[in-house]
């Protein structure tokens, strides 16, 4: 079921055999190219050469890195299209999503992730970020294994065949200095030590799957554990919400007398494997800090659209220094291309000016693995893991496009082919390990809402 060889070892994470590929057109480190052909031995890009000669599989169209999801929460897909019958706000979504996370088991999880990065792959991801607080049984009540929700997420995305970071969340209050409400009981452990007790417990095996940590946010992270959560990532990933709602900035303004921001800076959470969600109404001297601390600042456009939240200072942030990634987060839409392209044009928006980001740049926010802790994927490079992304330039959405443009035009259909650690995953738009994920995720959803 999930895909481990005799030995235990993830057999995608393996790779094959030596495998030669010829693209129409890829996107390389320094842009775009005609017939290139690309090496793969194993998990990893061996060489990548031009070729007159078409030697190896055809992939016909554009082959760009995959894309990297730096923030999902993959429960949170079985919102979609539940949210929308009344106007409500940020808060009343959170109270829907707190009603589904009631209902999520081990295996109920691990079936409904499962199809989500079977999705995300089929979009073009091979790398997720899974920002993960739904830890324990309803009421806080530990499962016999403490970390068995997050093993059902390594399971899922190993089934999947998608690269999976697993984010262990500290959650331990429920608004500046209140208790947890009935519906956070099973995100939080008690106190800092337990969280981390418990995160530090749960050791995957080497393959496809990674490890980080991060605090969900100073609403729910008193100020004396976010340094516990900044210490306990050494050296990997820490994540944190930061400032996606206005009222999170005077709440915490009130309670501690600073921004989020400075409170994250003088705890010691900001620092170059940072990352701050969201970040939406951060301050100009918010952005000074997050660029002085080196951190990078994950955009989720077609989430904090949904919700409602507003968009962030992009190009303030990226003109400072502080680099950017993108994330479906509750995956309203999971559609890389639509993350990507929605970067610049909600910059055009609030700007009234076009091109505030180049092709380049967009690639590297797109394509920031490193944002996950897999810094060896998101480039068509010699030594780069083999993770290759083939997009449609024949559909009716592509056809007629410049390929170097190509990525503002297609959508999540448009992907053919999707490599991961060299293994084929998807392959004529089909996904090779999940066979018609739609109908898993329809089912699994339908059961989670039934009375």
């Amino acid at each position: 079921m999930t895909g481990k060889d005799a030995s235990g070892v993830d057999a995608l994470s393996k790779g094959g055999t030596m495998n030669v590929y010829w693209a129409q057109y890829a996107w390389l480190p320094d842009g775009l190219a005609a017939d290139v052909t690309i090496e793969v031995d194993g998990p990893t890009i061996r060489s990548v050469a031009s070729a007159t000669v078409r030697h190896g599989k055809f992939l016909r169209g554009l082959t760009i890195p995959g894309f990297a999801n730096a923030h999902s929460h993959a429960f949170h897909r079985a919102l979609r299209g539940r949210t929308q019958h009344e106007r409500g706000s940020f808060w009343t979504w959170r109270n829907r999503m707190y009603a589904i996370s009631a209902s999520l088991d081990p295996d109920s999880c691990y079936r409904l992730a499962r199809a989500v990065y079977a999705e995300m792959v089929l979009a073009g991801y091979t790398s997720v970020g899974e920002f993960h607080y739904l830890h324990h049984a309803p009421g806080g009540r530990r499962y016999k294994d403490p970390n068995a929700m997050g093993a059902a997420l390594a399971a899922a995305a190993d089934d999947a065949g998608i690269r999976l970071t697993l984010l262990d969340t500290c959650y331990l209050a429920g608004e500046f200095g209140m208790p947890l409400g009935e519906h956070q009981l099973r995100f939080g452990d008690g106190d800092v030590g337990a969280w981390a007790e418990r995160a530090a417990a749960f050791t995957p095996e080497p393959g496809l799957v990674r490890t980080g940590v991060a605090a969900h946010s100073v609403r729910t992270v008193p100020r004396a554990a976010l340094g516990v959560v900044a210490q306990r990532a050494a050296g990997r990933p820490v994540h944190v919400h930061l400032s996606e709602q206005p009222a999170e900035n005077r709440y915490c303004l009130a309670f501690y007398g600073r921004t989020p921001t400075e409170l994250l800076a003088e705890t010691g959470v900001l620092g170059a494997r940072a990352v701050a969600v969201h970040a939406t109404h951060v301050s100009a001297a918010d952005i000074g800090m997050l660029a002085e601390a080196g951190a990078r600042v994950c955009f989720c456009p077609t989430t904090e659209r949904d919700l409602g939240d507003g968009i962030g200072p992009a190009r303030a942030l990226f003109d400072a220094g502080v680099g950017l990634c993108l994330g479906s987060d509750s995956h309203a839409i999971v559609d890389a291309f639509e993350e990507w392209r929605a970067l610049e044009l909600h910059e055009r928006l609030v700007s009234h000016t076009r091109g505030r980001f180049t092709t380049a740049q967009l690639y590297c926010a797109a394509t920031d693995h490193a944002a996950i802790g897999w810094p060896e994927c998101g480039r068509i490079a010699p030594g780069a893991a083999a993770d290759l992304v083939t997009v449609d330039l024949d559909s009716i959405r592509t056809a007629g496009t410049a390929p170097a443009a190509a990525l503002f035009a297609a959508t999540a259909s448009d992907v053919r082919e999707v490599l991961v650690a060299g293994r084929p995953v998807v392959s004529d738009y089909h996904h090779l390990r999940l066979p018609r994920p739609e109908s898993l995720l329809r089912e699994e959803i339908e059961a989670l809402w039934r009375p």
